[in-house]
């Protein structure tokens, strides 16, 4: 009797100064991470947005699943911020809830996927796919050369 184990890792960073962090505001243009620096290909966001690990981590599956692993993929946000949650039915007061999830706070610009080695219609593809797993606007773009 054989079973399949799907492994799901999560990006969660291995130690924090902080616990927990605010809130913050999400304003303006990203002014880092809005090159492509890796591959040929890329993934760029047009909105802000808190971006989940499960996201990135779903964009990823379909990216590597399209391309049948073929190529390679550079991911280029990191889920860092923890944002608590209360557990439901709670009264007010009685201090901040637990870490509920990462996440990572995207502005418009930053690029969040890189993609090389494969070719113009399967990376516009691929990326396409990973884009419908976020829950921000983006647009695929090519490296100029």
């Amino acid at each position: 009797m054989s079973f399949k184990f799907w492994v799901f890792i999560m990006l969660v960073p291995k130690r924090a100064k902080f616990r927990k962090q605010m809130r913050g505001t999400m304003k303006g243009n990203a002014y880092r991470g809005i090159t492509i620096a890796f591959g040929q290909f890329g993934l760029v966001s047009e909105g802000t947005a808190w971006v989940t690990s499960r996201q990135i981590e779903a964009a990823r599956r379909a990216i590597t699943h399209y391309t049948q692993r073929g190529g390679r993929v550079w991911i280029r946000i990191f889920p860092d911020k923890p944002i608590t949650k209360k557990p439901s039915e709670t009264r007010m007061g009685s201090g901040k809830g637990d870490v509920h999830e990462f996440v990572a706070p995207v502005a418009p610009g930053r690029v969040l996927f890189e993609m090389g080695g494969v070719t113009k219609d399967i990376a516009f593809s691929a990326l396409r796919l990973a884009s419908h797993k976020l829950n921000v606007k983006t647009r695929i773009v090519e490296k100029e050369s």
